[in-house]
């Protein structure tokens, strides 16, 4: 029989930038709650083993942790060890952390290596010359930070130690992939790759970590296996950027398709760094030509319109919370959204894990991504805002799926955005930092109500019915002049955002009380049968869709999320009414 531990999310955790040659560092690990904060005055880091084991990359939460105990403490730490493998010889080592939440502090052999602080995005540390002995076992220890403060981009953790309202259990720790990985001792340190549809071309930007000598990059691209363009550069700056144009043989472009919904055309795209003519790092990625722009009040890809039907999705699993159990769940997610009609997700207070916006990719789905909102509005909490935006636009630049940022939700943390001008110009300096980063993409920037500077006007209404709706809806200078959610302005004092694109992106959120726990917790009451579910849901979704001013609409939810009992699907992915009917009334045309 055999005995072989599985690994836990053994696929490779970057798909945007891919080496062969690594090591899931997933999997057991030891650990141990240190809620007095004594450990590193007692020296943990130089331990070689910890009280407990939990499995790596869920936090001690949940269940799949093999912990699963909720309660909180300030301070958790983790051992493990590893052998550097053979194929490793003569390469750089990079120790990789996909995202640890919320603070962290990590040692090698007892040596201090590096932090960072910020729960949803990556870092990585080079420990090349701290692994030279292939034949040794080295020790791994991990501290990790993560208190019940509000100036933290926490997301939908609650601040709490339990659930309440649409909060849910509070994460502490490693909850995305660990691995090492070998790259030349020269090597790619990161790209960029920006489409010009246009003009036919994408722009190319790539970063060494050093100058190789009498060094080369080669950039070879296919589309689905077949060759498209390749060229070699020069390298005499660690900066290496250039534009490359598809083919034209005098009368088409040869090899040209665009990236879209449900038409995810992609190019793979190889780079090989040579140093005096030999090969000494390579990275493999993929991208797609893709273009979104506002005009006229409406939004466009690809120079055609765009009308978006989009779900809110919140990304939690029971077993795993925010970590996926595997990458199959994540693909399943987007074949269930596309399922049930829509073109589109809205992850809500998540930086996705880059799987998914690599399976949207793949599979054709548009995404909103969106920042983990904090609740006081500081210094502290500004400066958080800002690093952790920039930190996921690096991240995730090269995915074609992403088509819009959302950097603040319903005034979250910025209660009193609508007046005051110190929480307007921070919206605006994020708006403007966004762009900066990315220019290819849209910003909605306090999406739902009480926007400053941004691309798009964007309502959050949960009315149970059209007859419900306010009398500002009639036009769209009600919706910009009014109180059409009876909550909130949807634009702040001083602001004018006439003529910008509109779309409702909350609503419904329709409890279906089927669930095993006896919850019911959604808006408007909860629905007692499958026939009055849809009769609100037509009802109501094809009321905004009518709204010819709105250019697209986003429902509340995907799933249910623990006691929020909202969702098309249950929280074990399984239908809580008919999938077709859903899908017919998205494709209903107004």
């Amino acid at each position: 029989m055999n005995t072989e531990k599985i690994i836990p999310r053994s696929e490779y955790p970057r798909p945007d930038r891919v080496r062969e040659n690594w090591l899931c560092l997933n999997g057991q690990w030891d650990f141990a709650f240190d809620e007095s904060g004594k450990g590193i005055s007692e020296n943990w880091m130089t331990r070689k083993s910890l009280d407990t084991e939990i499995t790596v990359p869920f936090v001690y939460q949940c269940e799949l942790s093999g912990i699963n105990d909720l309660r909180h403490s300030d301070f958790v730490w983790y051992h493990r060890t590893f052998t550097v493998p053979e194929s490793f010889e003569g390469k750089r080592v990079i120790l990789h952390f996909g995202a640890v939440d919320y603070k962290t502090k990590v040692w090698l052999n007892g040596r201090f290596i590096g932090e960072h602080e910020g729960g949803y995005t990556p870092f990585s540390f080079d420990i090349t010359y701290d692994v030279v002995d292939r034949d040794a076992t080295y020790d791994l220890t991990v501290l990790c930070e993560d208190r019940l403060e509000v100036e933290y981009p926490r997301g939908k953790q609650s601040f709490r130690p339990e659930n309440f309202e649409c909060w849910y259990a509070p994460m502490t720790g490693i909850w995305q992939s660990v691995w090492l990985e070998a790259v030349g001792m020269k090597y790619i340190d990161d790209i960029r790759i920006t489409p010009d549809v246009d003009n036919s071309c994408f722009k190319v930007e790539t970063l060494l970590n050093e100058i190789p000598e009498n060094g080369t990059l080669g950039i070879e691209v296919s589309f689905r296996g077949k060759f498209v363009t390749a060229l070699t550069l020069n390298v005499t700056k660690r900066r290496v950027d250039t534009t490359i144009f598809f083919p034209h043989n005098g009368i088409n472009l040869e090899g040209f398709f665009c990236w879209e919904p449900y038409a995810p055309n992609l190019y793979d795209i190889k780079f090989t760094l040579n140093e005096n003519g030999a090969a000494v790092d390579t990275l493999s990625s993929y991208f797609g030509m893709r273009k979104i722009q506002c005009e006229g009040g409406k939004i466009y890809i690809n120079n055609h319109e765009l009308y978006q039907r989009l779900i809110l999705d919140q990304g939690y699993w029971p077993d795993g919370l925010l970590t996926a159990p595997t990458d199959e769940a994540l693909k399943k997610d987007i074949e269930l959204t596309m399922k049930l009609g829509y073109n589109g997700a809205r992850k809500h207070q998540k930086f996705e894990d880059p799987r998914y916006l690599y399976w949207a990719d793949t599979l054709g789905l548009i995404v909103w991504e969106e920042l983990p909102s904090p609740y006081l509005f500081s210094d502290v909490m500004k400066r958080n805002c800002f690093r952790d935006m920039q930190e996921a636009i690096k991240r995730d630049y090269n995915h074609p799926c992403i088509i819009t940022w959302v950097p603040m939700n319903e005034s979250w943390g910025i209660y009193r955005v609508k007046t005051n001008r110190e929480q307007q110009q921070f919206t605006d300096a994020l708006y403007f930092m966004i762009h900066s980063l990315d220019d290819t993409r849209i910003v909605s920037t306090n999406d739902g109500w009480e926007q400053t500077e941004t691309d798009i006007v964007t309502v959050h209404d949960y009315a149970p019915f059209t007859r419900d709706l306010t009398p500002e809806y009639a036009s769209e200078e009600g919706i910009l002049t009014g109180v059409p959610n009876k909550y909130r302005t949807i634009v702040c004092d001083d602001y004018d955002l006439s003529g910008k694109p509109m779309l409702m992106t909350e609503y419904g959120g329709i409890a279906l009380a089927k669930d095993k726990h006896g919850a019911n917790w959604g808006y408007g009451g909860a629905e007692s049968d499958e026939e009055k579910f849809f009769e609100r849901f037509e009802d109501i979704t094809m009321g905004f869709k009518n709204c010819d001013y709105f250019c697209g609409y986003c429902y509340t939810q995907l799933t249910d999320v623990f006691q929020e009992v909202n969702g098309l699907l249950d929280m074990d992915r399984n239908p809580k009414m008919d999938m077709d009917r859903v899908r017919a009334i998205n494709f209903k045309r107004r």
